[in-house]
């Protein structure tokens, strides 16, 4: 009884997943189908999941027709800084605020769950204000400051956890003997984090790499766009190109893809991390 209880709930958990799959996986299979159909065949009447004559002229257009290695390379730039600032200071603050005692210390928690409940849009207006006097409008800068603005409270929040799952007398051993504050730190508490900021890492880049209304704002020269706001020209005011954006799509799932490959055990690492004490 118990033996076959097992397996009908396996059976139902396989299904689950095969389905979530599927939910996944038929979207992009679908615009790998358009990308590769010729554009007489994606205005035709009849529907096809396989193009009669695959082609991969659209791969090619998006770099030849486009300056999509341009956005391409903005995106790789801002992406990547912002990641790395906001990982640093989350990784600081985070150590900072699950270690030592001071005053406000549950406000400024809350100050920075409080910070990623405003929306978007409404923070636009400021945003660019602040940039226009700066001399920042139309600059890999001003997304790089704006993007750390949105990753650090949330990095930092997640990082806080993190380090609560290392003990303390880890801190204290190593105070013992003799080992100061940064090279505890840096030496100790840091390496047994590192799954938790691989996670928080991908976080951050994900966020940036996907973010369209500020990029779309705060650049307008060609050689400053991102990655969204190339893909969001592609629509035309009397006709779109679906074969190219679907094309272009894929390209900007490439290194979203080969992040989760090749960081994969350090994502469920960092995910699990002080679950079990």
């Amino acid at each position: 009884m118990t033996r076959n209880a097992t397996r009908s709930g396996s059976g139902v958990a396989y299904g689950l997943l095969v389905l979530s799959s599927l939910v996944v996986l038929v979207p992009v299979a679908w615009m790998l189908s358009t990308a590769l159909k010729s554009s007489d065949e994606l205005f035709s009447q009849t529907v096809r999941w396989l193009p009669l004559n695959p082609s991969l002229d659209a791969f090619a257009r998006v770099f030849t027709d486009y300056p999509f290695a341009t956005y391409f390379m903005n995106s790789i730039v801002v992406v990547t800084a912002s990641t790395v600032i906001a990982i640093a200071f989350a990784t600081f603050a985070g150590y900072g605020v699950s270690r030592f005692e001071f005053r406000g210390r549950g406000s400024l928690m809350t100050f920075l769950l409080l910070t990623q409940m405003f929306p978007s849009i409404m923070l636009l207006i400021p945003y660019f204000k602040l940039f226009q006097t700066l001399g920042l409008i139309d600059t890999r800068t001003a997304l790089v400051i704006a993007y750390v603005s949105f990753q650090l409270p949330l990095c930092t929040w997640m990082m806080v956890g993190y380090f609560r799952s290392v003990p303390t007398e880890l801190d204290d051993a190593a105070a013992v003997d003799g080992s100061g504050r940064i090279r505890t730190f840096f030496q100790i508490i840091l390496p047994l984090t590192m799954p938790g900021v691989a996670a928080t890492a991908i976080y951050a880049f994900i966020s940036g790499w996907n973010e369209y209304l500020f990029a779309l704002v705060l650049t307008s020269s060609e050689d400053k766009k991102t990655v969204p706001v190339g893909i969001g020209q592609l629509i035309g005011q009397y006709r779109i190109e679906w074969n190219d954006l679907m094309a272009a799509s894929l390209y900007a799932l490439v290194p979203l893809t080969l992040i989760f490959i090749f960081l994969q055990k350090r994502i469920i690492s960092g995910m699990t991390a002080g679950a079990v004490k």
